[in-house]
C-alpha cells in the first residue's frame, strides 16, 4: 500500500510503521530514513524519524509497559502488533504534542491494515488504559541497580553490566541516558567557509563553533537548507569526533597516505580536503558497494587525489612495506559509541560479538603498521567505547600509543570514539 493511502493513517506513521518492520528483518534505520525521506513532506519527515528513532531508543521500557498492562510476553505477539504498540506508547510517553487519542487510532489502524483485525480491539485496550495511567513505572519495582538503570535507558543488561565493570556504574549510567538523546547536528565545510556560514546565518541557523576539533560546526535549525548544501557539497554532515580523527592523522600537502577502512568516505574526504588535495589519498575498503558512497562524494567535493581500491584490510596488504607516510585504521567494530544514531544497534549486538571484531582489529592493526614509513604516524580509532577494541587490542598488538583519546555523548556531546596515535614504525612498540 502507497505511503498516506491507508484509511485513517498520515504519512509519517505509516512510514515509520514500515521502517521498523524492515529494521526488524536486518536494515538499518538510518538507511531506511534516508531512503525515505524523498517521499515524505518536511513535517512528516520530522515525525517519521522521531519515531523510528524514538522507538528503537526506548524499546525495552516500551516493551514492558506492554508486558506490565497485557500480562503476556511481548515475544508472544505478533510483529505488527508489538510495533504498533511501541509507536502508540512512545508518543503517549514521549511526545507531548501529540493528541492520546491519535496516537492510539492510528496504532489500531496500523493493525488493521496488517490484516490482524481480531487484534485491533486488544490494541485499542490496552494503549486506552496507558492512557489512564501514564505514570507507570516498570523500572520502580526493580531492586537490582544493573537491572534498573537498563530498564530506565532502555538498553541490555549486558551492556550495562559491561559499561559499569569498565568506567564505574556512574559513568555507565550518564553514557547511557545520554545514548537516548537526539544528537546535535555537526558539519564541516567543504567549499567556501564565510560564504557557507553566511548563508546558514541569513536562514536563521543558530551555529556553535565545535569545541572537539577545529574547523567543525554544530547546527541548529534549517533543516532543509543543510540538505541543500550537503547535496551541493558545501557541507558535509559528520560528528565532530569523526573529524577529530582526520585532524590527528595531521596529513601535509605531498604525502602519501592510507585509509584501511575507509567507507563512507567522511574522514577519507577530510583527509583530502585538509591537504588541499595535494596529498595521494589510497581509500581502501573491503565493500564494493560502500565504495561507491567514498567515491560518489569524492566526485562531490570536486577531490583528485583519493584513489579508491577494494581490499580486506584483515588480510596483508598489496603495498610496499613501509611506503606510505601516514595509515588510519578507523576498524570495523560493536558501534557502541554511536547508540544515539544507531539506536537498533544496542538490540542486535552480542557478548560474543566483541572479542571477534577485537581479533579481527588486531589483524587490521598490524597489517598497517607495515605500511608506515619511518617517522610516520598512524591512528587508529574505533566508534566503540569498549576496552576490548580498544586499549585491548593495542596491548594485544604490543604496542605503545604516543597518545590516546576518548570521547563521549554525555561529556563533549559527541559520538562514543576511541583514538590512538602511534608515531615512528620502527618503535611503535
Amino acid at each position: 500500500m502507497a505511503i498516506g493511502l491507508a484509511k485513517g493513517i498520515s504519512s509519517a506513521r505509516l512510514a515509520a510503521f514500515k521502517i521498523l518492520q524492515q529494521v526488524e528483518g536486518g536494515g538499518y534505520s538510518s538507511v531506511l530514513l534516508a531512503a525515505e525521506e524523498p517521499r515524505l513532506q518536511a513535517v512528516d519527515r520530522a515525525l517519521c524519524h522521531e519515531l523510528v528513532l524514538g522507538s528503537l531508543r526506548w524499546q525495552l521500557l516500551l516493551d514492558r509497559i506492554v508486558e506490565h498492562f497485557s500480562k503476556r510476553r511481548v515475544e508472544s505477539l505478533d510483529l505488527a502488533v508489538r510495533i504498533a504498540l511501541r509507536l502508540g506508547l512512545y508518543q503517549l510517553r514521549f511526545l507531548t504534542r501529540v493528541p492520546g487519542s491519535a496516537a492510539v487510532n492510528e496504532s489500531v489502524n496500523l493493525v488493521r491494515m496488517s490484516r490482524l483485525s481480531s487484534a485491533a480491539a486488544f490494541v485499542n485496550a490496552l494503549l486506552r488504559r496507558a492512557v489512564r495511567e501514564p505514570d507507570y513505572d516498570p523500572a520502580a519495582e526493580i531492586s537490582d541497580p544493573l537491572e534498573k538503570i537498563a530498564i530506565e535507558t532502555s538498553h541490555p543488561v549486558w551492556l550495562i553490566e559491561r559499561w559499569a565493570k569498565s568506567f564505574g556504574l556512574d559513568e555507565a549510567r550518564a553514557f547511557a541516558h545520554a545514548n537516548n538523546l537526539v544528537p546535535p547536528t555537526a558539519f564541516r565545510v567543504v567549499g567556501n567557509r564565510s560564504e557557507t556560514l553566511s548563508k546558514l546565518t541569513a536562514a536563521g541557523a543558530a551555529l556553535e563553533s565545535s569545541e572537539v576539533v577545529d574547523g567543525g560546526w554544530r547546527v541548529s535549525g534549517t533543516t532543509s537548507l543543510l540538505r541543500e548544501l550537503t547535496a551541493a557539497g558545501e557541507i558535509y554532515l559528520q560528528d565532530e569526533a569523526s573529524q577529530l580523527v582526520a585532524q590527528l592523522l595531521d596529513a601535509k600537502p605531498g604525502e602519501r597516505v592510507l585509509d584501511v577502512c575507509a567507507a563512507p568516505g567522511g574522514k577519507t574526504t577530510m583527509i583530502a580536503d585538509r591537504t588541499g588535495d595535494r596529498a595521494l589519498v589510497v581509500a581502501a575498503d573491503r565493500s564494493a558497494i560502500r565504495m561507491e558512497t567514498v567515491v560518489a562524494t569524492t566526485r562531490l567535493h570536486q577531490l583528485e587525489g583519493i584513489k579508491p581500491v577494494i581490499l580486506d584490510a584483515a588480510q596483508p596488504l598489496p603495498f610496499w612495506p613501509e611506503s606510505f607516510d601516514k595509515v588510519l585504521v578507523d576498524a570495523p567494530c560493536s558501534g557502541t559509541g554511536t547508540l544515539r544514531r544507531n539506536p537498533e544497534i544496542r538490540w542486535r549486538l552480542l557478548p560474543g560479538d566483541i572479542p571477534i571484531l577485537a581479533e579481527q582489529q588486531q589483524r587490521i592493526l598490524l597489517n598497517a603498521l607495515e605500511m608506515v614509513k619511518p617517522g610516520g604516524r598512524l591512528v587508529y580509532s574505533t566508534c566503540s567505547v569498549e576496552r576490548e577494541e580498544n586499549e585491548e587490542v593495542i596491548a594485544e598488538c604490543g604496542l605503545s600509543p604516543v597518545d590516546t583519546i576518548r570521547t563521549w555523548p554525555h561529556r563533549e556531546g559527541s559520538d562514543g570514539f576511541f583514538i590512538a596515535t602511534f608515531e615512528n614504525s620502527r618503535r611503535f612498540r
